[in-house]
């Protein structure tokens, strides 16, 4: 009686593993379709780099050191600071 029991629980848990499996994965693609949440004030890449290129527009320093805060600029503008 007692194997006959231990057959059936392991052939029941066997059955459900995969059902919990799938349901995690559908809940999971229900969570992480969709659009991500937004950072308060934070810009699209081609907004960052807009605004700061006018921020820097007629800044008297090299073309590399301008690439270089306009980089730092952006990410910081992606952000949200």
């Amino acid at each position: 009686m007692k194997v006959l029991f231990s057959a059936i629980a392991l052939a029941a848990a066997v059955a459900f593993v995969p059902v919990s499996a799938g349901a995690q994965e559908r809940t999971a693609k229900k969570i992480l379709s969709g659009q991500p949440a937004t950072l308060q004030k934070a810009k699209t890449e081609s907004q960052a780099r807009r605004d700061c290129q006018r921020q820097f527009r007629g800044a008297k320093e090299s073309k590399s050191a301008l690439r270089i805060k306009i980089n730092a600029c952006v990410q910081e503008g992606m952000q949200g600071n």
